[in-house]
């Protein structure tokens, strides 16, 4: 699982979580905390507040070209 920062459209950030400490009170915001910390002149350069999602990470799937026969 990764928590995910979007300011607008844009993906400014994702940090890997442990699935098991999701629920627990207080893990998901002490990273919020720190993101919002951390881009803060970002923040109020685009005058808009961050929004955060949690998701599974994308995963690439390759695909291979089919043999003809």
């Amino acid at each position: 699982m990764q928590l995910m920062m979007y300011l607008g459209n844009d993906l400014i950030e994702a940090i890997t979580l442990e699935p098991d400490r999701i629920s627990k009170p207080g893990y998901l915001g002490n990273f919020k905390r720190a993101l919002k910390e951390k881009y803060n002149d970002l923040i109020l350069q685009q005058g808009e507040k961050p929004e955060f999602l949690v998701a599974e990470p994308i995963r690439k799937v390759t695909v291979l070209p089919k043999k003809i026969s």
